[in-house]
Parts: structure tokens; sequence; C-alpha cells
């Protein structure tokens, strides 16, 4: 079943998540592209509905396959080696979320 990746950042240093995203888009198609994981959208300004939006200032969203798949790419010396200046430029809080069975 799919699993998504809703991430909600805080960046705080631009300079280093600068470095952290061209990195990613460089090396997108190896590090993310081989646990099956799709980028389905990424936000620097999303509309709050509902609620208070607090200190977050970007918002991605990924899919991969399961659970399995989105820990064996969290959890990759490839992606961890890219991380590292995403961890140190930004704050995030990270959820998991399992998809739907429609069988």
């Amino acid at each position: 079943m799919s699993v998504y990746a809703i991430v909600q950042l805080r960046i705080h240093d631009p300079a280093l998540y600068g470095r952290y995203m061209k990195n990613f888009i460089a090396r997108f198609d190896d590090v993310f592209g081989k646990f099956g994981g799709k980028m389905l959208a990424a936000d620097d300004a999303p509309r709050v509905l509902e609620g208070e939006w607090w200190d977050r200032n970007k918002v991605v969203l990924m899919e991969f396959p399961d659970t399995a798949a989105f820990t064996a790419w969290a959890t990759s010396p490839e992606y961890n080696e890219i991380a590292s200046d995403r961890v140190a430029g930004a704050e995030a809080v990270v959820l998991l979320v399992k998809g739907m069975d429609r069988a």
C-alpha cells in the first residue's frame, strides 16, 4: 500500500537549504527514483484554509510504494549524504501517512 510523506519545513538558513535542493535535484533520479519515490508537490507558500500555520514556510508531499521503500530511501547513505544540508538549514516535521486501500 502506498504511503505519503508530508514534510513541513521552516527554513532558517536559505544558503544551506539551497545547496541541499541543488544536490537533491542533480541526483534526483539516482537517489529518489531507485526507491520508487514520486515527488507530488512542493510549495514555498502554501495557502492556509483552516487553522493556524505556525512557523513553517514550505510543504513537500512525496509518495512511496510502501513504508519499507520510504524507510530505505530516508536511511540510505546516498540520501543522507545530501540531507545533511537540509538538516542544518531547516527544521522539519515529517509525517508518514498510509494510503487508502481501494480494493
